[in-house]
């Protein structure tokens, strides 16, 4: 077994397998990224000119809507609104996402333990649970964590001389251990 993902469709599984052939993916001539095929590669390679390139930060970008998404990071521009708490968003996708907060719909469900989670990326952390993956390795220590806020709490907490939790009152800190 190469890894633990599992597919309901056999469409999604012979997609997925193509992630682990080596040969199948296509190098970037101009820096060490590789894509999955040509179509993302040419995407990619307008990062390398100045096509789509910011003129308040400098950043490339692939395409001209991921530039109107970096703009909008300078300018604080957030036209997408939630029609039920009013909170704004830089995308449509940020909405589509935060909607699912008041819906409670959960479309990713954990196929170990039957857990379900709104958003993929919540989905795919857990399943570091299942998995014993951590990686997120601490430079200082070697210590692994499942998350990479746990690794900067770890070296917040373990390796600097700033203690947030310090009581102002008697100076004394509540340490906290991370597992």
């Amino acid at each position: 077994m190469v890894c633990e993902k599992q597919f309901t469709r056999k469409q999604d599984l012979n997609r997925h397998k193509v992630r682990h052939s080596e040969e199948a993916w296509c190098s970037c001539t101009q820096c060490e990224k590789r894509f999955l095929n040509q179509h993302y590669l040419k995407i990619h390679m307008n990062v390398h000119s100045s096509k789509y390139k910011c003129t308040e930060c400098g950043k490339c970008c692939h395409s001209s809507q991921a530039l109107t998404v970096n703009r909008r990071s300078h300018s604080g521009e957030k036209p997408f609104e939630c029609t039920v708490c009013s909170k704004r968003f830089t995308t449509s996708r940020e909405l589509v996402v935060h909607r699912r907060i008041h819906s409670g719909e959960k479309q990713y469900k954990c196929h170990l333990c039957d857990k379900v989670f709104s958003r993929s990326d919540s989905l795919n952390t857990h399943m570091r649970v299942h998995t014993g993956d951590k990686p997120y390795k601490c430079s200082l220590c070697e210590k692994s964590f499942t998350t990479s806020s746990h690794l900067q709490t770890h070296k917040r907490h373990v390796h600097s001389n700033i203690r947030p939790c310090d009581c102002r009152y008697c100076g004394s800190c509540l340490k906290v251990t991370m597992i």
